[in-house]
């Protein structure tokens, strides 16, 4: 009989880039620069662990995994604010890279 190995699943994070000028982004190329390296995986990978849910789906009724661990609070470099768990989402990608990415493009431009 075979095993199964359990496992998170994990979001191709490559994309056009996007970077707008001025951003705190356009300084900082690699995802490990901003942030996104070894120590992150492993915070992510126990945060999805432990809230393996998508909260946007949940609210909807409905359940589904939850690929991407999302600050909900825009931290653009701030370490502490990019590592306070507090903030942390657990998302699916069509809410993450659809929706969550929407509803900053409308507070950004003051909710027009």
């Amino acid at each position: 009989m075979k095993t199964i190995k359990p496992g998170l699943a994990t979001l191709d994070t490559r994309r056009v880039a996007t970077l707008v000028p001025g951003s705190w982004r356009a300084t900082k190329q690699s995802s490990t620069a901003r942030g996104y390296g070894y120590a992150w995986q492993q915070a992510r990978e126990g945060h999805l662990r432990n809230n393996p849910l998508c909260v946007m789906c949940e609210a909807e009724g409905r359940v589904v995994l939850a690929t991407v661990v999302d600050h909900s609070e825009p931290h653009r470099g701030d370490q502490k604010l990019f590592w306070d768990k507090s903030k942390w989402a657990s998302l699916c990608a069509t809410h993450h890279s659809r929706d969550k990415q929407r509803m900053e493009r409308i507070a950004a431009d003051g909710g027009r």
